[in-house]
């Protein structure tokens, strides 16, 4: 029989307290609803008494609906010397109206005596009155260990009596907390095994990532006996973050035979994990586990080889089973196979000996040597493979740039930039102003091109990065410069590599014209067409796109 695992999302609460992640109380709201679609049991929807958007949360969250997840109100155990019904923290959980309350108290002597303040057994007062008052009022309590590892470590017989006395005042759930995240997967199994035959209650595990065993902890506690494992999405939380409960599901459904979720669900960890990342305005982590875009990536020759006869050569598990896809990267480090898988990905033909394959490969370790870096731009290694092998007619030939930069007493500066280029037997000069040298050279371009493409009116930028490739020669080094860029169907990168940087921007610029125009009049843009993922449009539409613009060409 398939052994059942509670996941308990913290998301809108401990996921709150990571650097950065900031979440509004309509944001909260939209992803306990998407928390709710993909079938997450619990979800803590914050801590009522410490601020007024969790309370604004709750009382928006009392007209919503939810199918699959019992949302929970999270606070502490009543203060010293005041009765639970007197506490104002207490009052305020009562009032969002939710069935199930969390509520942490003290494992740990050194917290209760000089943290808090009072006697150890003032404070296993404080955590049986708490538990048995809401439990009086027909609230599910899950009482939350907070610092029981480092408590048990120190004094193991007065941490196992807290949690006997949250049994005693009749919590329903036990949840050991590695509130520092410093214990030690051994550890964990050691305390585990002793603490498990003194509780008939249901027991649960909440760890930190301090020592990047959050995963490992979570996974030792469960097969230890545990029943709900608590974390957050993508592992946001304070300092190092919480245990991602993507990875806690992908490991403990797919690998471990537990049953966490609704089979069916497991195709949409891919999308819940970037939406909460677009939601809170974070950019995913390529290498996250399961989800990540690199997760399932492949870059050497000897593997993208392996995987085109059988893909279980280099990869775990098959991507889609979580919604996530691969990829092959090409680079100095790439052979003929992977030319071949991104030549069929990009639907260009190649002659049949084998000879492109090689120009191709040859080609790309030159430049790669001289700074390029083509894994992180896909625009441009289609062009270069298209001019290799005589498959790219140039819509457009520079014949000259020119930019100019002033800059006056009271701290203004201005840029202007005049472009010529040809269009067949055509000519077109024109000038334009922008607010750093690359934009005025971006609306320069654009005016020239505007006459014979207007098209590239729906090209927009995205991001735009620069990097000294190698700093020994100061401001004269070499920089790459890559460059995102979008238009309402599909993103794409392209790069430029000089000692000058409005040389390599330059290059980056027209690759990604180049590449939007060449796809459109070789009639393979809706072919080729690829909707921005969830991923793409959280960069694409924050609002730092446009400040980053200014700043970075500025």
């Amino acid at each position: 029989m398939t052994k059942q695992i509670t996941l308990y999302d913290t998301t809108l609460r401990d996921g709150t307290q990571g650097e950065q992640v900031n979440l509004s109380a309509e944001d909260k709201l939209r992803i306990a609803h998407k928390l709710d679609e993909f079938g997450i049991q619990y979800v803590e929807g914050g801590w009522p008494g410490s601020n007024p958007k969790d309370a604004r949360f709750f009382e928006m969250a009392r007209k919503a609906t939810f199918q699959n997840t019992r949302l929970t109100a999270f606070g502490s155990t009543r203060r010293g010397q005041v009765l639970p019904e007197e506490d104002q923290n207490i009052k305020a959980l009562l009032k969002t109206e939710v069935e199930t309350m969390t509520i942490f108290g003290k494992s740990w002597d050194l917290h209760a005596s000089e943290i808090l303040g009072v006697s150890l057994d003032e404070n296993l007062a404080m955590i049986e009155d708490t538990v048995a008052f809401l439990k009086k009022r027909d609230r599910e309590v899950i009482y939350d260990a907070e610092h029981f590892f480092d408590g048990y470590k120190h004094n193991p017989d007065y941490a196992l009596k807290t949690v006997k006395t949250a049994a005693n005042g009749g919590a329903d759930v036990i949840v050991f907390c590695d509130t520092n995240g410093g214990t030690m997967t051994h550890d964990v199994e050691r305390i585990m095994g002793e603490v498990m035959p003194h509780l008939t209650a249901s027991t649960g595990i909440h760890v930190h990532n301090d020592c990047g065993l959050a995963l490992a902890n979570s996974l030792a506690a469960v097969q230890a006996g545990v029943k709900m494992v608590q974390g957050t999405i993508n592992g946001y939380g304070e300092r190092c973050g919480n245990v991602d409960l993507i990875a806690v599901l992908g490991n403990l459904q797919l690998k471990m035979g537990y049953s966490c979720i609704a089979p069916e669900a497991l195709k949409r960890m891919t999308e819940l994990s970037r939406y909460v990342s677009e939601v809170a305005n974070m950019l995913p982590s390529k290498d996250r586990p399961f989800v990540g875009k690199s997760a399932f990536t492949h870059k050497g020759g000897v593997h993208v080889s392996a995987i085109q006869k059988n893909p279980t050569a280099y990869e775990h598990m098959e991507p889609e089973e979580v919604g996530n896809k691969r990829r092959v990267l090409v680079s100095d480090l790439s052979g003929k196979s992977n030319i071949d898988y991104k030549t069929r990905e990009m639907d260009i033909k190649l002659g049949g000996n084998g000879y492109d394959n090689k120009k191709i490969v040859q080609e790309i370790k030159r430049l790669e040597d001289q700074g390029y870096q083509f894994d992180a731009a896909e625009g441009s290694l289609e062009l270069l493979i298209k001019k290799v092998t005589g498959q790219f007619e140039e819509p457009f030939t520079l014949e000259s740039f020119r930019v100019t930069i002033e800059k006056n007493r009271s701290g203004a500066s201005t840029s202007q930039a005049t472009v010529k280029i040809s269009v067949g037997d055509e000519h077109e000069i024109t000038a334009a102003e922008g607010d750093g040298p690359v934009n005025a050279l971006d609306n320069a371009l654009r005016k020239a091109l505007n006459k014979f493409f207007p098209q590239i009116n729906e090209m927009g930028l995205v991001d735009f990065k620069v990097r000294v490739i190698e700093g020994s020669d100061g401001t004269g080094a070499k920089v790459r410069v890559q460059m995102q860029s979008r238009d309402a169907r599909e993103i794409w990168s392209t790069i430029g590599v000089s000692e000058n940087i409005i040389e390599a921007s330059w290059q980056a610029l027209v690759d990604s014209v180049q590449y939007k125009l060449s796809r459109e009049l070789n009639g393979k843009d809706e072919k080729h067409s690829n909707h921005p993922s969830k991923e793409e449009k959280t960069t694409a539409d924050s609002p730092e796109s446009g400040e980053l613009r200014r700043v970075l060409e500025g």
